[in-house]
């Protein structure tokens, strides 16, 4: 993964976000009329705050320091209120951190890095949408061997193997669109009952909090506080998990195929050996790959903190979701990146399909034979004649050989390239979902 993807999910970012829900709440705080508004405009100015989605630069903290100073408090926000309000005007200090609680702020701002991570993630899959599509449209009709349990099966196309991998990223972006979509604003106070913000701003100010802060931080206004119901977490690593598989269906295939064996798909340019200067190493189709073996795991990680999310505030549950969604979206922000890349520069030899193909002598479309042959012959006798081909005898021949076959067209019948099924609606109905 680049620094650049890491970057999105760094103890930087974090302590951004960190300080960016902390100026959210007092901005929400003006914008109910509870905070005077030159308030939260000093707070703003002295935080770093720059606008509603991009959060705040220039705060002038430290995340090595902070990381050191939360260890006794068992979470960064504890020390961050104390050094926040030493750089925001006298006259401010008491509007910070005011009513809320730590979990508030740390959900909020691990949302507001899910925002921007899994926005990346989402523009990545939509790059490696667009390629394989065009990959998909430009090998619609080039015939390949389908393999089932690792052997040739029945013949297919290309461009069909390339619409299943679109329709496997499709699918992921429409759920993690949907999951960062519903990524909802977090304010309860120190139990959920928002009971602070009640005795300090009265009811009317306080039921309105909640959304204005969510205006604030570009997050979903929340129904209610989800101190401990994690479905935001749990939904969000879920939609994360089903991306990074679906890359990794698309990498797979592509090692595989790769293989020299093979050589029916190649990456644009591969990695060299250290040992074998021969070798044009999948590097990108591996590290998809690992980042797939690794993220099923991350995520029922968060299933299982979110179970056990007791009380009204987690002891420890909560405290195993922080660097486990953050490295389910490291994952996912370099396999799409990869991804993304992969599919731009993939490349397909058809020669080596074609050589492929007929490597069992026609044997692929045995399928195809046993329907117009076995009403003809009888299927101990069409079991015996692949016996035979299968040992080395000309299947075009033997077919042609039976009296019984005399009506049939056996070219036909021997092409593999007129039985692909549906294989070409597959690739057409690609550009008729609705993609834009």
């Amino acid at each position: 993964m680049s620094a650049g993807h890491d970057e999105a999910v760094s103890d930087a970012a974090v302590l951004d976000a960190l300080v960016a829900a902390e100026v959210g709440l007092v901005r929400a705080l003006a914008a109910v009329g509870a905070a005077p508004a030159d308030i939260a405009d000093e707070v703003s100015g002295a935080l770093g705050w720059i606008d509603r989605g991009s959060g705040c630069r220039g705060h002038g903290l430290q995340p090595a320091a902070l990381a050191a100073a939360a260890v006794g408090a068992g979470n960064p926000v504890v020390p961050l209120v104390a050094l926040l309000k030493e750089r925001v005007p006298p006259r401010t200090r008491e509007w910070v951190h005011r009513g809320a609680t730590s979990q508030d702020i740390l959900d909020n701002a691990l949302l507001l890095v899910c925002l921007g991570a899994a926005g990346r993630v989402l523009a990545d899959l939509e790059r490696a949408d667009a390629a394989l599509t065009a990959f998909a449209e430009t090998n619609r009709d080039v015939v390949a061997a389908a393999r089932t349990l690792t052997q040739h099966a029945v013949p297919t196309t290309v461009g069909a193997r390339a619409a299943a991998w679109v329709r496997g990223i499709r699918r992921a972006i429409d759920r993690l669109a949907a999951a960062r979509g519903e990524l909802p604003v977090q304010l309860g106070g120190a139990a959920g009952t928002l009971a602070a913000f009640v005795a300090d701003l009265g009811t009317a100010r306080a039921a309105a909090l909640p959304a204005a802060y969510a205006v604030e931080l570009g997050l979903r206004p929340a129904d209610d506080p989800w101190h401990t119901t994690r479905w935001p977490v749990t939904e969000l690593g879920d939609a994360l998990v089903q991306a990074i598989d679906a890359l990794g269906v698309l990498a797979t295939d592509i090692a595989t195929l790769g293989r020299t064996e093979i050589g029916e798909l190649a990456e644009a340019s591969g990695g060299g050996s250290s040992a074998m200067p021969q070798k044009a190493n999948p590097v990108a189709s591996v590290l998809i790959r690992s980042a797939a073996l690794r993220a099923p795991q991350l995520g029922a990680t968060l299933h299982l903190a979110a179970a056990l999310a007791g009380d009204e505030r987690p002891d420890g549950a909560w405290h195993a979701e922080w660097p486990t969604l953050r490295e389910a979206l490291r994952l996912a922000l370099g396999a799409a990146a990869h991804g993304a890349t992969l599919a731009e520069g993939l490349r397909v030899d058809r020669d080596a399909v074609a050589r492929n193909l007929a490597l069992t002598s026609g044997l692929i479309v045995s399928e195809r034979l046993g329907i117009a042959l076995i009403p003809l012959i009888g299927r101990e006798r069409f079991a015996a004649l692949i016996r035979e081909a299968a040992g080395g005898a000309d299947l075009g021949d033997l077919v042609r050989g039976l009296d019984e076959a005399g009506g049939l067209d056996i070219d036909d019948l021997l092409d593999p390239a007129a039985y692909t099924g549906l294989a070409g609606f597959a690739v057409d109905r690609l550009a008729g979902e609705g993609r834009p």
